[in-house]
């Protein structure tokens, strides 16, 4: 027989939110505590890191596995060439994977994780930069290592004093901090990111308008004297419902929108295209991003905008472009 869902009384529903709330404040205090005091040496740690010809291998079993995998990627994603190799595997082959010139960081809570030795060995034996991360300066982790990054040794968040809580998020911070202030020691750039992240809606979010623009080709282009006639033909060709209107030099001064027809109905074919068209419409570079230019639809309530290069038309923006590639 199922068993329904009974809701729980409010008195429960407390308890539980005030779990939550001792949780985050312990962890969030460490942080602070962190903060406040980094491992002294941090900063040889970025230079160090920033030296190597190699990558950053990150290692750790069990939790702080998990995390060094974390820092790791966003190590990777950011500017700092680095990988993850689990210590179990890397006693059995896949320390070929670590060089000479590479850096090996270890994260270790007690500092004494058995599975971590072959790689310490393996970074003595060919005189690997090691960086260690622990709670314990004098463990066997930390003796080994070339650059300490000591973590506060602070409460585990959970009841009964255990559960690594307060100690990966320790790591976690410390593994954040680090692959940013390595993004700003190499000036990573908006563009960079952009190529690590191609997939999935970050990567939309980070698509440019030249990348999913309509090329100048497609642009339906008449000047100020053009019939409107000629002009409702060529907006009618170019099936975008709007037409740039440029001078004698080829730069933009306005635009004729499906908009702009209803409102000059009155001897509309007898105009000629410089009466009726819109002065200093909305346009858009080919640069900005994908996801701004649909921010400014949205709040312009406009459904195609011109793309400029300088002064001239570059190509032409739809919102079912946007759409396509996953910015909306």
């Amino acid at each position: 027989m199922q068993k329904t869902h009974q809701p729980e009384d409010r008195s429960t529903s407390l308890t539980h939110a005030a779990a939550a709330a001792r949780v985050l404040r312990i962890e969030g205090q460490a942080l602070l505590t962190l903060a406040n005091a980094l491992p002294a040496d941090f900063a040889r740690t970025i230079d160090a890191i920033l030296n190597i010809r190699g990558r950053a291998i990150l290692s750790g079993i069990g939790k702080s596995g998990h995390v060094a995998r974390k820092i790791a990627a966003t190590f990777a994603s950011t500017g700092t060439p680095a990988f993850f190799v689990h210590p179990a595997e890397a006693s059995h082959g896949d320390l070929g994977m670590v060089t000479p010139d590479d850096i090996c960081i270890l994260l270790s809570n007690s500092g004494e994780t058995v599975e971590l030795r072959d790689m310490i060995a393996h970074c003595a034996r060919f005189s690997i930069p090691l960086v260690g991360m622990s709670r314990e300066p004098a463990s066997a982790l930390m003796r080994a290592s070339d650059y300490l990054l000591t973590i506060p040794d602070l409460p585990e968040a959970c009841s009964i004093g255990m559960a690594p809580t307060t100690s990966t998020t320790l790591m976690l911070g410390l593994g954040d901090a680090l692959a940013i202030a390595l993004m700003e020691a190499r000036r990573f750039r908006l563009d960079e990111f952009r190529a690590f992240h191609p997939g999935g809606k970050l990567g939309a979010q980070l698509t440019t308008v030249r990348q999913v623009m309509h090329g100048p080709e497609k642009v339906p282009t008449v000047n100020e004297e053009t019939p409107m006639d000629e002009t409702i033909l060529a907006m009618t060709a170019g099936g975008f419902g709007i037409a740039a209107v440029t001078d004698s030099s080829g730069a933009l001064v306005g635009v004729v929108t499906d908009g702009d027809l209803r409102r000059n109905m009155s001897g509309l074919l007898e105009r000629r295209t410089g009466e009726v068209c819109t002065r200093n419409p909305v346009t858009i570079e080919t640069d900005t991003l994908a996801a701004e230019a649909l921010s400014m639809m949205n709040e312009r309530k406009i459904g195609v905008l011109i793309v400029l290069g300088g002064d001239r038309p570059a190509g032409i923006l739809h919102l079912h472009d946007l759409l396509r590639v996953g910015v909306a």
